[in-house]
């Protein structure tokens, strides 16, 4: 059902915001993931090498002081691995550089312009490989 929340009357431009639908991960990827593991840096990799799979830890939010349950994966890949150096490069695919920039921004969302600002690439294709009716690595609009 959550594929049908992809289609709209309204045309992608390349002021409107992406970000990665982690719902759309775990409905579309047995292997989603396996695939985050991939992407954490080896103090992180020996670290979750031991814990189950959906390991939630306990965040206090430094603004409200407010205590949430996040997936400990997801948080130590936003708030670590995604910001090592050597985790995004000019060499990355397309896809993949918009994901982990997603990633390192803590998964805020960002307009095909800024995306491409802060890869190098241009919007225009960022839109067109994004806005599409495919979805790749979950990466869709933001509809707030």
């Amino acid at each position: 059902m959550s594929e049908f929340k992809r289609f709209s009357l309204v045309k992608p431009t390349v002021q409107m915001p992406f970000h990665i639908d982690f719902e759309w991960w775990q409905n579309n990827d047995r292997n989603w993931r396996v695939e985050l593991r991939s992407l954490l840096c080896v103090e992180h990799q020996a670290a979750f090498a031991d814990l189950p799979e959906t390991q939630m830890i306990d965040w206090i939010d430094p603004e409200t002081a407010e205590v949430r349950q996040l997936d400990g994966l997801q948080h130590a890949l936003i708030n670590h691995c995604a910001r090592q150096e050597g985790f995004l490069t000019k060499h990355t695919t397309l896809v993949d550089a918009v994901f982990r920039l997603l990633l390192a921004n803590g998964n805020a969302p960002l307009s095909a312009l800024e995306l491409g600002a802060k890869l190098n690439r241009p919007a225009d294709i960022i839109l067109r490989t994004l806005g599409g009716p495919r979805v790749y690595k979950g990466l869709r609009l933001f509809a707030g």
